[in-house]
């Protein structure tokens, strides 16, 4: 079944385009390392002529604890994405916590991003809604995906239609999450390109004691899954020593990893297609 095409600065998702790639950094840990790190992508995109958006947090609002890193705040954080537009002229995304936050996101980003736990904040997924951007739901853990429906009806009401749905894994008994490949199939039905969540599919929330836990080895198997299943897009967090990274480091591809993997991904899609 065919998406909804959304177009997103140059590129489309959804419908008959090419597999699209969201990519970064779990949170914007210095603006060196991020604006690196996105040199490293944007270059990659360019090479092997991805459809590329860029991913990066100013704020990780809801992490296991008060002591671990959350980034770089609201205002720092765009100034760094918007470094980062300038320099490698790439789309970016940005996840959004509160609906006072979401004016001065959208000045920046090309697509808002509601958080998996938010889902359901009616106030702020409004607020995500009349900002007129593309705007990327994840689905929660807790969510069936046939309730997505419910979401999306939310956006459509302030007049925008233009949505992308995100599955990230459902939770399945403590600090387990399990990627049920059905989810996409139900997600496409309700007409809005649907984008698979490697690498937080594969996490173990709160698993690790003081922070979320997980397993990256397993990201790349379920986004070629996925990619078989028939998707639009897929979303990875990457980092060039994910042993070194602030947050998700249990998780996130490590970038050297990234090229091989996406040859892959495209090869299934267009066999699929």
């Amino acid at each position: 079944m065919a998406t909804r095409s959304i177009k997103i600065g140059k590129l489309k998702i959804g419908g008959n385009a090419p597999l699209v790639l969201m990519a970064g950094p779990c949170v914007i840990e210095s603006p060196k390392a991020c604006l690196d790190l996105a040199g490293r992508l944007a270059r990659l995109a360019r090479d092997e002529k991805i459809p590329f958006i860029f991913k990066a947090s100013y704020d990780k609002a809801n992490r296991t604890s008060h002591h671990s890193f959350r980034g770089p705040g609201l205002s720092k954080g765009l100034e760094v994405l918007a470094e980062v537009k300038a320099r490698f002229g790439v789309p970016v995304l940005v996840d959004v916590h509160h609906e006072t936050e979401v004016p001065l996101a959208a000045k920046v980003a090309d697509i808002l991003q509601l958080p998996a736990f938010l889902c359901r904040q009616t106030d702020l997924v409004l607020a995500l809604g009349e900002s007129g951007k593309v705007v990327n739901i994840k689905k929660g853990q807790f969510l069936a995906p046939w309730d997505v429906r419910h979401i999306i009806g939310k956006i459509e009401s302030t007049g925008n239609r233009n949505i992308i749905v995100t599955e990230r894994g459902a939770s399945f008994g403590y600090n387990n999450l399990v990627a049920d490949m059905r989810s996409l199939l139900v997600l496409r039905e309700l007409g809005y390109p649907v984008v698979f969540d490697a690498t937080h599919s594969v996490q173990s929330p709160g698993g690790a004691g003081d922070h979320t836990g997980g397993d990256g080895r397993w990201a790349p198997s379920l986004a070629r899954a996925a990619v078989a299943t028939g998707c639009d897009g897929v979303f990875i967090e990457t980092h060039v020593n994910p042993a070194k990274a602030f947050s998700d480091r249990e998780n996130a591809i490590p970038f050297a990893a990234l090229k091989p993997l996406w040859r892959q991904l495209r090869s299934i899609h267009e066999l699929v297609r």
